[in-house]
């Protein structure tokens, strides 16, 4: 039995960066402990080689700048001369062209005709119109964008995402999205440019040399003997708060989905029923060796007579390489022979109910010694950016 005054489930971005940032505030190495799964670190954001390049199999991950402490901590592994920066380009394949993203800044690229169809459903719109917000997701998308946009664009593109009922999900978590009014639009109609405020990844920086994963292997390596690979996860006593009867720690940190919980340890009902009803999203991640033409960076499909719901063009951010590769979720996959990783666990599922349920989930996890964080650990899709910036900050507050 081996003793540790913190142990880490999990070594993607949220895990390693929590291990760094309790180092770093005095915590001994022998301290803490990461435990992961797989053989190699980084979760969503591995990296393989495919094709003779990187191709990340967790989908299109990117390093944001928009948070300076961020980018300190992730420079000190990955030094910023070994980053490209990049301004975003991603479009819309859409009406049988390709239209800049967010659609709504960008009617412009359209014929004035249809420019006048979008506009005519925008300003018809219920929140132009000062209606009440309604609380079903696809009434929201619709009072939001106009029937034109939701019916074009942003319904089928989430129905291909989520692979749902729409109606189950809900609306707290549409803030996210890119925020362009009615007066913006009709500007950006007017004078043939976008208004409006940048989507995320309006600036990104991607290594020059490898795949996103780089940085994340780095960093691990960085924690020596510290972090375990390859390790299946058969038992949490919560009572001595011992795991595999191997590792006992005062404290756990979780960034692994509460459904493996269910397998792991003795839960009450209620909270196992919470658990049962969060919903998460598999992806696809398939490999096209033919290279796209086109200078952007991704590609939204919605589509619905095609599979997947991105492309992502890596010849136009990962330097010499080829072809392409696609997400899709994973009840909409067809059969491929050639390259595919699945992630059973890539998006989480914002349905109706789960910001409560994910509070009195963590509410027992903290009366238990247990702290949920990352994008399982809080059931939230945050953006590895984010993950860090939230890593680093919960370092803080208990070291």
């Amino acid at each position: 039995m081996k003793k540790f005054r913190f142990i880490i489930l999990g070594a993607g971005p949220s895990g390693l960066t929590l291990a760094h940032s309790l180092l770093d505030r005095g915590v001994l190495r022998s301290e803490i402990l990461v435990l992961e799964k797989e053989t190699t670190a980084g979760g969503l954001c591995r990296s393989a080689t495919v094709d003779d390049s990187p191709l990340d199999i967790g989908g299109g991950h990117f390093l944001d700048v928009k948070h300076a402490d961020v980018l300190d901590f992730v420079f000190r592994f990955m030094p910023e001369t070994e980053w490209n920066r990049h301004e975003r380009v991603s479009k819309i394949h859409l009406r049988g062209q390709m239209v800049d993203h967010p659609l709504e800044a960008n009617l412009w690229q359209f014929s004035k005709e249809t420019q006048v169809d979008y506009l005519e459903a925008i300003a018809q719109a219920g929140c132009v119109r000062s209606d009440p917000t309604p609380e079903s997701f696809a009434t929201w998308i619709r009072w939001k964008f106009g029937a034109s946009i939701a019916d074009d664009y942003m319904l089928p593109y989430n129905q291909k995402i989520w692979s749902m009922d729409l109606d189950l999900l809900g609306t707290y978590w549409l803030h996210k999205l890119p925020e362009v009014s009615f007066r913006e639009t009709l500007k950006s109609c007017l004078e043939g440019r976008p208004f409006g405020k940048l989507p995320a990844h309006g600036v990104f920086l991607y290594p020059k040399e490898h795949g996103y994963g780089e940085v994340w292997r780095r960093m691990a390596d960085a924690l020596g003997d510290s972090i375990a690979y390859g390790i299946s996860i058969e038992s949490v006593d919560l009572g001595t708060i011992t795991i595999n009867e191997s590792w006992r720690a005062d404290h756990i940190f979780n960034s692994a989905p509460w459904h493996h919980w269910l397998r792991w340890t003795d839960i009450p009902e209620s909270v196992a029923s919470d658990i049962r009803e969060l919903r998460n999203a598999g992806i696809d991640v398939d490999y096209v060796p033919e290279t796209f033409d086109g200078q952007a960076h991704w590609i939204y499909e919605p589509a619905q007579s095609l599979a997947h719901h991105r492309k992502l063009l890596r010849s136009n951010f990962c330097p010499g390489s080829c072809g392409y590769w696609t997400e899709t979720n994973s009840v909409r996959s067809v059969s491929t022979t050639g390259w595919r990783h699945t992630n059973p666990y890539a998006y989480p599922v914002n349905t109706i109910g789960k910001p409560e349920r994910v509070a009195r989930i963590l509410e027992w996890a903290k009366a238990n010694q247990v702290t949920g964080f990352g994008r399982w650990g809080t059931w939230e899709h945050m953006n590895s950016d984010i993950a860090v910036k939230s890593a680093l900050a919960l370092g803080r507050s208990v070291a």
